[in-house]
Protein backbone atom coordinates (compact mmCIF):
# COMPACT_ATOMS: atom_id res chain seq x y z
CA UNK A 1 0.00 0.00 0.00
CA UNK A 2 1.28 3.74 -0.91
CA UNK A 3 -0.61 6.86 0.89
CA UNK A 4 -0.58 10.28 0.96
CA UNK A 5 0.44 12.23 3.92
CA UNK A 6 -2.43 12.26 5.94
CA UNK A 7 -4.21 10.16 8.56
CA UNK A 8 -6.28 7.28 7.13
CA UNK A 9 -10.49 7.01 7.36
CA UNK A 10 -13.46 5.42 6.20
CA UNK A 11 -13.22 2.23 3.53
CA UNK A 12 -11.31 2.36 0.01
CA UNK A 13 -13.26 2.39 -2.96
CA UNK A 14 -12.88 0.97 -6.52
CA UNK A 15 -11.85 3.91 -8.71
CA UNK A 16 -9.59 5.59 -11.39
CA UNK A 17 -8.35 8.91 -12.51
CA UNK A 18 -9.34 10.63 -14.98
CA UNK A 19 -7.15 13.55 -15.05
CA UNK A 20 -4.18 14.62 -12.85
CA UNK A 21 -1.67 17.89 -12.81
CA UNK A 22 0.40 19.51 -10.20
CA UNK A 23 -0.22 21.46 -7.27
CA UNK A 24 1.53 23.33 -5.27
CA UNK A 25 4.98 22.41 -4.47
CA UNK A 26 4.90 19.02 -3.89
CA UNK A 27 1.50 18.34 -4.18
CA UNK A 28 -1.12 16.21 -7.48
CA UNK A 29 -4.72 17.40 -8.46
CA UNK A 30 -6.41 14.46 -9.43
CA UNK A 31 -9.97 14.11 -10.92
CA UNK A 32 -10.97 11.21 -9.90
CA UNK A 33 -14.16 8.38 -10.93
CA UNK A 34 -14.94 6.88 -7.49
CA UNK A 35 -17.33 3.56 -7.50
CA UNK A 36 -20.64 4.67 -5.15
CA UNK A 37 -18.99 8.31 -5.25
CA UNK A 38 -18.73 9.75 -8.45
CA UNK A 39 -16.25 12.35 -10.10
CA UNK A 40 -14.81 14.84 -7.75
CA UNK A 41 -11.22 16.50 -7.41
CA UNK A 42 -8.84 15.66 -4.52
CA UNK A 43 -5.46 16.64 -3.25
CA UNK A 44 -2.32 14.25 -2.38
CA UNK A 45 -0.24 16.16 -0.25
CA UNK A 46 3.03 15.42 -0.42
CA UNK A 47 2.94 13.18 -3.52
CA UNK A 48 5.78 14.45 -5.85
CA UNK A 49 7.76 14.46 -3.16
CA UNK A 50 10.83 11.90 -3.79
CA UNK A 51 9.82 8.24 -3.04
CA UNK A 52 6.50 8.47 -2.37
CA UNK A 53 5.09 5.95 -4.32
CA UNK A 54 1.11 7.77 -4.75
CA UNK A 55 2.35 9.71 -7.99
CA UNK A 56 2.89 6.04 -10.22
CA UNK A 57 -0.04 5.24 -8.66
CA UNK A 58 -2.08 8.62 -9.86
CA UNK A 59 -2.27 7.79 -13.53
CA UNK A 60 -5.08 7.35 -15.70
CA UNK A 61 -5.82 3.80 -16.81
CA UNK A 62 -4.21 2.24 -13.50
CA UNK A 63 -7.01 0.46 -11.18
CA UNK A 64 -7.32 1.68 -7.59
CA UNK A 65 -8.51 1.58 -4.24
CA UNK A 66 -8.70 4.86 -2.44
CA UNK A 67 -10.20 7.23 -0.08
CA UNK A 68 -10.84 10.79 0.05
CA UNK A 69 -12.40 13.20 2.76
CA UNK A 70 -13.43 16.46 3.26
CA UNK A 71 -16.68 18.31 2.52
CA UNK A 72 -15.74 21.11 0.38
CA UNK A 73 -15.21 21.39 -3.53
CA UNK A 74 -11.91 19.72 -3.71
CA UNK A 75 -11.37 17.02 -1.22
CA UNK A 76 -8.15 15.20 0.45
CA UNK A 77 -6.92 12.21 -0.68
CA UNK A 78 -5.58 9.68 2.33
CA UNK A 79 -4.57 6.24 0.79
CA UNK A 80 -4.25 5.01 -2.56
CA UNK A 81 -3.39 1.71 -3.30
CA UNK A 82 -2.89 -0.53 -6.31
CA UNK A 83 -6.07 -2.71 -7.62
CA UNK A 84 -3.49 -4.42 -10.11
CA UNK A 85 -1.75 -3.52 -13.24
CA UNK A 86 -2.02 -0.68 -15.01
CA UNK A 87 -3.90 -1.53 -18.19
CA UNK A 88 -2.06 -2.15 -21.65
CA UNK A 89 -3.44 0.92 -23.67
CA UNK A 90 -1.66 1.75 -26.80
CA UNK A 91 -1.74 3.51 -29.88
CA UNK A 92 -5.45 3.91 -31.10
CA UNK A 93 -6.83 2.29 -27.56
CA UNK A 94 -5.50 4.68 -25.66
CA UNK A 95 -6.41 7.90 -27.69
CA UNK A 96 -10.14 6.29 -27.48
CA UNK A 97 -9.66 5.45 -23.46
CA UNK A 98 -8.28 9.17 -23.04
CA UNK A 99 -11.74 10.00 -25.27
CA UNK A 100 -13.78 8.26 -22.62
CA UNK A 101 -12.15 10.05 -19.61
CA UNK A 102 -12.74 13.25 -21.64
CA UNK A 103 -16.35 12.71 -22.25
CA UNK A 104 -16.94 12.51 -18.44
CA UNK A 105 -14.72 15.50 -17.14
CA UNK A 106 -17.24 17.27 -19.78
CA UNK A 107 -20.46 15.57 -19.22
CA UNK A 108 -20.59 13.74 -15.11
CA UNK A 109 -21.61 16.06 -12.90
CA UNK A 110 -19.81 16.12 -9.55
CA UNK A 111 -20.51 13.72 -6.50
CA UNK A 112 -23.28 11.98 -8.14
CA UNK A 113 -22.58 8.46 -7.98
CA UNK A 114 -23.28 6.74 -11.37
CA UNK A 115 -22.83 2.92 -10.08
CA UNK A 116 -23.69 2.03 -13.23
CA UNK A 117 -21.78 3.83 -15.21
CA UNK A 118 -18.64 3.22 -13.34
CA UNK A 119 -19.14 -0.44 -14.06
CA UNK A 120 -19.57 0.19 -17.89
CA UNK A 121 -16.50 2.34 -17.63
CA UNK A 122 -14.26 0.27 -16.34
CA UNK A 123 -15.81 -2.84 -18.85
CA UNK A 124 -14.76 -0.47 -21.95
CA UNK A 125 -11.46 0.14 -20.52
CA UNK A 126 -10.73 -3.39 -20.42
CA UNK A 127 -11.91 -3.95 -23.69
CA UNK A 128 -9.47 -1.14 -24.96
CA UNK A 129 -6.54 -3.14 -23.38
CA UNK A 130 -8.16 -6.34 -24.78
CA UNK A 131 -8.35 -5.05 -28.49
CA UNK A 132 -12.25 -5.17 -28.93
CA UNK A 133 -13.18 -2.97 -31.93
CA UNK A 134 -12.81 0.97 -30.81
CA UNK A 135 -15.87 1.98 -32.91
CA UNK A 136 -18.75 -0.35 -31.52
CA UNK A 137 -17.04 0.12 -27.96
CA UNK A 138 -16.97 3.71 -28.33
CA UNK A 139 -20.35 4.02 -29.69
CA UNK A 140 -21.77 1.88 -26.98
CA UNK A 141 -20.05 3.55 -24.03
CA UNK A 142 -21.12 7.08 -25.38
CA UNK A 143 -24.97 5.65 -25.87
CA UNK A 144 -24.88 4.51 -21.89
CA UNK A 145 -23.33 7.91 -20.78
CA UNK A 146 -26.36 9.65 -22.43
CA UNK A 147 -29.00 7.30 -21.07
CA UNK A 148 -27.38 7.57 -17.51
CA UNK A 149 -27.56 11.24 -18.10
CA UNK A 150 -30.88 11.05 -18.86
CA UNK A 151 -30.90 11.47 -22.80
CA UNK A 152 -31.12 7.88 -24.11
CA UNK A 153 -33.34 7.54 -26.83
CA UNK A 154 -34.76 3.96 -28.33
CA UNK A 155 -32.88 3.23 -31.52
CA UNK A 156 -35.11 0.22 -32.41
CA UNK A 157 -38.68 2.02 -32.01
CA UNK A 158 -40.31 4.73 -33.99
CA UNK A 159 -41.96 7.50 -32.02
CA UNK A 160 -45.12 5.58 -32.71
CA UNK A 161 -44.56 2.43 -31.45
CA UNK A 162 -43.57 0.34 -34.21
CA UNK A 163 -40.20 -1.38 -34.73
CA UNK A 164 -37.55 0.04 -36.83
CA UNK A 165 -36.90 -1.92 -40.10
CA UNK A 166 -33.07 -2.62 -40.98
CA UNK A 167 -33.73 -1.80 -44.40
CA UNK A 168 -36.04 1.68 -43.92
CA UNK A 169 -34.39 4.88 -43.69
CA UNK A 170 -35.19 7.35 -40.54
CA UNK A 171 -34.48 10.86 -39.10
CA UNK A 172 -33.60 10.80 -35.14
CA UNK A 173 -35.20 13.67 -33.61
CA UNK A 174 -32.65 14.23 -31.11
CA UNK A 175 -35.50 15.68 -28.03
CA UNK A 176 -38.04 12.89 -29.58
CA UNK A 177 -37.05 9.84 -30.96
CA UNK A 178 -37.13 7.76 -34.10
CA UNK A 179 -39.18 8.87 -37.30
CA UNK A 180 -39.16 6.77 -40.63
CA UNK A 181 -38.89 8.74 -43.89
CA UNK A 182 -37.88 8.33 -47.83
CA UNK A 183 -34.46 7.44 -48.65
CA UNK A 184 -34.11 10.80 -50.74
CA UNK A 185 -35.25 13.10 -47.11
CA UNK A 186 -33.57 15.45 -46.13
CA UNK A 187 -31.38 15.72 -43.32
CA UNK A 188 -28.96 13.09 -41.11
CA UNK A 189 -30.49 10.15 -42.54
CA UNK A 190 -29.49 6.45 -40.58
CA UNK A 191 -30.24 3.17 -42.09
CA UNK A 192 -32.84 1.01 -39.37
CA UNK A 193 -30.22 -1.85 -39.70
CA UNK A 194 -27.47 0.90 -38.19
CA UNK A 195 -30.10 1.84 -35.51
CA UNK A 196 -31.15 -1.67 -34.62
CA UNK A 197 -27.05 -2.43 -34.18
CA UNK A 198 -26.02 0.62 -31.97
CA UNK A 199 -29.62 -0.66 -30.16
CA UNK A 200 -28.25 -3.99 -29.63
CA UNK A 201 -24.89 -3.41 -28.89
CA UNK A 202 -23.76 -5.34 -32.14
CA UNK A 203 -20.58 -4.83 -33.67
CA UNK A 204 -20.22 -2.32 -36.43
CA UNK A 205 -19.41 -2.74 -39.64
CA UNK A 206 -18.79 -0.07 -42.48
CA UNK A 207 -21.17 1.74 -43.84
CA UNK A 208 -22.84 1.91 -40.09
CA UNK A 209 -19.53 2.98 -38.25
CA UNK A 210 -19.85 6.07 -40.28
CA UNK A 211 -23.99 6.39 -39.74
CA UNK A 212 -23.23 5.43 -36.10
CA UNK A 213 -20.47 7.82 -35.37
CA UNK A 214 -22.12 11.15 -36.88
CA UNK A 215 -25.49 10.38 -35.04
CA UNK A 216 -23.70 9.81 -31.72
CA UNK A 217 -21.97 13.19 -32.50
CA UNK A 218 -24.89 14.84 -32.80
CA UNK A 219 -26.50 13.47 -30.15
CA UNK A 220 -23.60 14.50 -27.59
CA UNK A 221 -22.76 18.29 -29.04
CA UNK A 222 -25.84 19.36 -27.38
CA UNK A 223 -24.34 18.63 -23.73
CA UNK A 224 -20.53 19.02 -25.14
CA UNK A 225 -20.98 22.71 -26.30
CA UNK A 226 -18.83 24.39 -29.08
CA UNK A 227 -15.08 23.47 -27.36
CA UNK A 228 -13.36 21.20 -29.02
CA UNK A 229 -12.24 17.53 -27.57
CA UNK A 230 -8.82 18.02 -27.12
CA UNK A 231 -8.81 13.84 -27.32
CA UNK A 232 -10.66 14.30 -31.11
CA UNK A 233 -7.55 17.20 -32.10
CA UNK A 234 -4.84 14.25 -30.92
CA UNK A 235 -6.30 11.47 -32.92
CA UNK A 236 -6.50 13.62 -35.88
CA UNK A 237 -2.58 14.64 -35.45
CA UNK A 238 -1.93 10.55 -34.76
CA UNK A 239 -3.48 10.32 -38.22
CA UNK A 240 -2.61 13.24 -40.23
CA UNK A 241 -5.94 14.64 -40.26
CA UNK A 242 -7.15 11.38 -41.47
CA UNK A 243 -9.39 9.69 -39.55
CA UNK A 244 -10.08 6.26 -39.62
CA UNK A 245 -12.02 5.05 -36.48
CA UNK A 246 -14.09 6.55 -33.76
CA UNK A 247 -13.06 9.75 -32.77
CA UNK A 248 -12.78 11.63 -36.12
CA UNK A 249 -15.80 13.25 -38.27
Amino acid sequence: MSGCPAAYQGGLSPAFVLHRRDYSNTSLLVDLFVEGRGRFPAVCKGARRPRNPASALLQPFQPLWLDATGRGEVRTLTRVESDGPPLPLTGEALLGAFYLNELLMRLLGRDDPHDRLFDVYRGALLGLAGGLDLETLLRRFELDLLRELGYGLSLDREMAGDAVIADAWYLVELEEGVRRVESDSDGPLVSGRTLIALARGETLEHAPRREARALLRRMLAPHLGDRPLRSRELYLQWHGAKPRAGLGD
